[in-house]
């Protein structure tokens, strides 16, 4: 296609859906008003699925599926050509006493997904550093991670390797440009950058952003705080989640413990009080942690949003207008899905879910 896209925002959402469209259209230009990848993307902890996957609206799910499936293949794609690798990294994933395993097991047959009931003692051998007191067990076997970090650098390099794509960091957008009725670009701290289309995925930004144009977006920044230690390589075989928190192990030992849900604006100063709590559930989940000393505690920014399904489409009486954010919590998990989902829309084929639940329209005020 004939086209110039510009896209708003570059974490995961914003340049993934860059690097799809642009073996569809003409040029692709990325703004963000800060190094690429850097908020949500970077902060996150990289688990290729929902905390709960049987707690969200079919939406979700659909998304979180097609992903789940595409990932590996991404992870590959991506460190063929970048020499970046991504390391999707699959443990499974143990749930520890949770008060809605009957719903979770009754989700896990009604959509047909690897999660069973296991013994506790099978949860204390494959995960030998477990803390004692759990009781009951969920396990889903294929649940990966992605090193998100990774991930980033990788699809920036692979976008920096294209010809018709430009990145541009530190770059501001105050506003959108109208012409004929219908969204001509965006406006810079530098000038007018002209488009054809403009797609907004900049996270917990897009509601401010697209409220220059009188619109509502019900999207808003939810911070969240994570601490890491490091590791023998070993010490962690599996994923582990209990009481809402969450311990990932990386490849190289690495431990990443999250997360909180803060309702801060756009503070991310890390605390002294959320270091202290995920200190302590990092000591529950895993009890050899408690001699060790974390050797980073970070704050990022979820695009917070109503039931966490995201805004994907066009924008209705803004034409040339487009979104593809608000994934809340799972904007890792259903990247993929919703990058490809979201080209289909716009470039007009067969697209790969049913797109109806996502479209803004009716969804705005």
């Amino acid at each position: 296609m004939n086209k110039q896209v510009v896209v708003v925002g570059g974490g995961v959402i914003g340049l993934l859906t860059a690097l799809n469209l642009a073996a569809k259209v003409e040029r692709v230009v990325v703004c963000d008003q800060g190094e690429v990848g850097r908020e949500s993307s970077w902060a996150g902890g990289g688990i290729v699925s929902p905390l709960y996957p049987w707690r969200y609206s079919p939406a979700v799910t659909a998304l979180a599926h097609w992903s789940q499936a595409f990932y590996p293949q991404l992870g590959d794609r991506l460190f063929a050509s970048t020499g970046v690798d991504p390391e999707v990294h699959v443990t499974g994933l143990y749930w520890l006493d949770l008060e809605d395993e009957a719903e979770a097991l009754a989700w896990a047959v009604r959509e047909q997904r690897p999660l069973t009931a296991v013994d506790i003692s099978s949860a204390y051998d494959a995960v030998p550093g477990l803390g004692a007191g759990f009781t009951r067990a969920i396990f889903m076997a294929g649940v990966a991670n992605v090193r998100n970090p990774r991930l980033v650098k990788s699809l920036k390099a692979a976008l920096a390797s294209l010809p018709n794509v430009e990145l541009r960091e530190h770059c501001q957008i105050t506003g959108f440009a109208q012409q004929d009725g219908r969204i001509s670009g965006v406006h810079t701290a530098d000038g007018l950058l002209e488009a054809d289309d403009v797609v907004l995925s900049a996270g917990a930004w897009s509601g401010d952003l697209l409220a220059t144009l009188g619109l509502t977006l019900p999207v808003e920044p939810v911070k969240g705080q994570m601490i890491l230690y490091k590791c023998a390589e070993d010490f962690l075989p599996s994923m582990v989640l209990a009481k809402g928190r969450y311990a990932i192990p990386r490849r190289d030992g690495h431990i990443l413990i999250g997360s909180t849900l803060e309702h801060a604006g756009y503070d991310k100063t890390p605390t002294e009080q959320a270091l202290e709590s995920l200190k302590a559930s990092a000591v529950e989940l895993l009890p050899g942690l408690a001699d060790a000393t974390p050797v980073a505690h970070w704050a990022g920014l979820r695009p917070g949003s109503p039931e966490g399904v995201p805004y994907i489409g066009p924008v209705p009486g803004h034409a040339g207008l487009w979104l593809n954010c608000g994934h809340y919590r799972n904007g890792l998990v259903l990247a993929p899905a919703s990058c490809q989902l979201f080209v289909d829309l716009l470039t007009g084929v067969e697209p790969i879910i049913d797109p109806t639940p996502y479209a803004p329209a009716g969804r705005l005020a």
